[in-house]
């Protein structure tokens, strides 16, 4: 009867920890936050400005809504941010409905369409 007993204190510690794992794991899950980016005008001319005032976190997410074949979206590096070049490796969205997950950290996007960023259409986000 002992034995039996320690067992199922045992099953019961397993069980315990896998729930307040669970329970951790959705409480972070449940942290992260959509952003559409430029609100209802969507990817587009003159967004640099639009993180400003706004918090970011890692995990966030950020929805690109644009005409697809009219824009697309680069996340590009620093250098790439303030040139207005998409560096060699970098990766390229074109459905016109991203959605492209913050890192922690500079997260620097840019459409790479001739004269796009230099018109504005670039956004750097830092995120906790």
């Amino acid at each position: 009867m002992v034995q039996q007993k320690g067992r199922g204190s045992a099953i019961l510690m397993v069980a315990a920890t896998l729930v307040v794992g669970l329970l951790v794991l959705h409480c972070e899950m449940a942290e992260a936050a959509t952003y559409t980016v430029g609100g209802r005008g969507g990817w587009t001319f003159n967004v640099a400005g639009w993180p400003k005032g706004k918090t970011f976190k890692a995990g966030d997410i950020l929805v690109f809504n644009y005409s697809p074949g009219v824009h697309n979206v680069a996340a590009v590096n620093k250098a790439g941010y303030k040139t207005c070049s998409t560096p060699r490796g970098a990766k390229t969205f074109a459905t016109g409905k991203d959605n492209i997950k913050l890192v922690r950290g500079q997260n620097f996007f840019i459409c790479s369409f001739n004269g796009h960023c230099q018109s504005g259409m670039k956004i750097a986000i830092t995120a906790t």
